[in-house]
């Protein structure tokens, strides 16, 4: 159902894929920050590397669920990280049961 609509409208799928590469790109892969020629020719060779991607999408392969489930579980694991950081700082404010 949707690769159909997918591959009827590439622009979106275009974008699509590209949004999800580059926050694929930039919680995994980003360390540092880098000069504006060097991010330019990144995000270049990311768009270069949605295009490939989107023929694959509509040539009927499903790219466009896999990132979305890739990008679902970053999100997943960004929010247990939270909540676990957020439990910690709960229990260093309080004294342990024993009194100490």
């Amino acid at each position: 159902m949707f690769h159909d609509w997918f591959a009827a409208h590439p622009i979106i799928s275009f974008l699509i894929i590209y949004c999800f590469l580059v926050y694929i790109f930039n919680k995994v892969f980003r360390v540092r920050k880098l000069p504006i020629l060097k991010d330019i020719v990144i995000y270049l060779m990311i768009a270069v590397g949605a295009f490939v991607l989107l023929v694959f999408q509509i040539d009927k392969l499903p790219i466009i669920p896999c990132l979305t489930v890739a990008v679902a579980l970053m999100l997943m694991v960004r929010i247990r990280y939270f909540v676990e950081a957020r439990q910690k700082r709960k229990s260093a404010g309080q004294p342990s049961a024993d009194g100490k």
